[in-house]
């Protein structure tokens, strides 16, 4: 008895660890993803948020393919998340709440199908919820029109390092002081209780 009762208190705080350290992918394009990245990386239950390359037909392409439009890529941030802290349909919402959707291939001053506005689905889910979300912003009138586009997920392609965190490592850069942060101050604004606390 005493065995199992060892067992047990073993066991299920491990199996809640497990389950608390469960996390998922998210793949969403908007526009330079140096502003999408550190908008991402503000957002409660987000682990991490890393710039990419999605939606092409280049295997392992580089950045100075994709900035020609000809690779048919987006600029891509992968989110990882925690489930039980934020929800796929709250990380839509911060995704339309932090870049215009109606404005087709361009976001500020960005312009190729590379800065679309797009949303990567995984699964049936996803792409439900996607639809649905879209639905009730054309409904409301949120938007004059919404270009968003819905494709399926089938590769992610990391960014070359210096992209990564950019934003955060570049304060001083010319397209962050005048770009990345009004956009990340503007989400922030009108977000506010979708942000990390100082903890986190």
């Amino acid at each position: 008895m005493k065995q199992l009762l060892l067992t047990l208190i073993i066991y299920f705080p491990l199996t809640a660890k497990i389950q608390a350290q469960k996390t998922s992918a998210a793949y969403f394009g908007s526009g330079c993803f140096w502003c999408v990245e550190a908008i991402f990386e503000t957002v409660k239950g987000v682990k991490s948020a890393d710039s990419g390359y999605s939606g092409g037909s280049t295997k392992m392409p580089t950045y100075e393919e994709v900035c020609t439009g000809l690779t048919g890529h987006a600029e891509t941030v992968k989110v990882i998340y925690d489930p039980s802290i934020i929800s796929y349909k709250d990380l839509l919402r911060v995704f339309f709440n932090s870049h215009d959707p109606s404005t087709l291939n361009q976001q500020g001053p960005d312009k190729g199908t590379q800065y679309r506005s797009v949303i990567f689905y995984s699964n049936e889910n996803e792409l439900e919820l996607a639809k649905d979300y879209i639905k009730d912003l054309k409904k409301k009138k949120t938007f004059s029109k919404i270009t968003t586009t819905l494709e399926p997920f089938v590769a992610f392609y990391k960014a070359e390092s210096y992209h990564q965190d950019f934003e955060k490592r570049n304060p001083d850069n010319a397209y962050v002081r005048q770009v990345s942060i009004p956009r990340l101050k503007a989400f922030k604004k009108k977000s506010k209780e979708y942000l990390k606390n100082n903890h986190e």
